[in-house]
């Protein structure tokens, strides 16, 4: 089963990228790093560069179609970044029309914002984001995951980094149900 990490080509919260990307290979998933552009992403810790990653694929080759599930890692720069371009926005767009899980943490619900997913939909987010979900249609809850079906796919969020746990936990329930078990 593939898992697509839609990333910016620099600003990635790493902890927010890694963590759930480990959650996906315990679960027997295989992760691959999707960007808009090929090449190598430079990750974040906070605001002090991390590790850079290569990229598996880039928007111009990645298609929804071949991937069960897309996981947005946050990082403030990231999905400020992302939610500009509209490649990623159709990318995202295109899980929720297939009706296939998404997964986001942190900042990463601004892309959601921006692609129009969220009206209707109960989610959290770090709390700047608050406004933004709730001007879109959305429901913030201040939870540390959420896990919502009230809409055409299964939508999974939380606030932090210290959230990864139950992100992780919700993930790999939502690996488990996709693979049918």
């Amino acid at each position: 089963m593939r898992i697509a990490f839609l990333v910016a080509p620099e600003g990635v919260e790493q902890i927010e990228l890694t963590d759930p990307w480990q959650t996906v290979r315990d679960a027997g998933g295989t992760p691959e790093l999707v960007s808009t552009k090929a090449g190598r992403v430079q990750a974040l810790h906070h605001l002090d560069k991390a590790d850079t990653f290569a990229v598996d694929t880039d928007l111009d080759r990645a298609r929804p179609d071949d991937y069960a599930l897309l996981v947005l890692p946050g990082g403030v720069a990231n999905p400020d970044a992302l939610r500009l371009d509209e490649r990623a926005i159709a990318f995202i767009q295109a899980f929720f029309t297939a009706g296939k899980p998404v997964a986001a943490i942190c900042h990463a619900p601004w892309t959601l914002v921006e692609a129009g997913v969220v009206d209707g939909r109960t989610l959290t987010s770090w709390p700047s984001l608050r406004t933004d979900i709730r001007n879109a249609g959305g429901n913030w809850v201040d939870e540390e995951v959420v896990v919502c079906g009230d809409g055409p796919n299964t939508l999974i969020t939380s606030r932090k980094p210290k959230d990864l746990k139950a992100f992780g936990a919700a993930l790999t329930e939502e690996l488990r149900k996709q693979r049918g078990g």
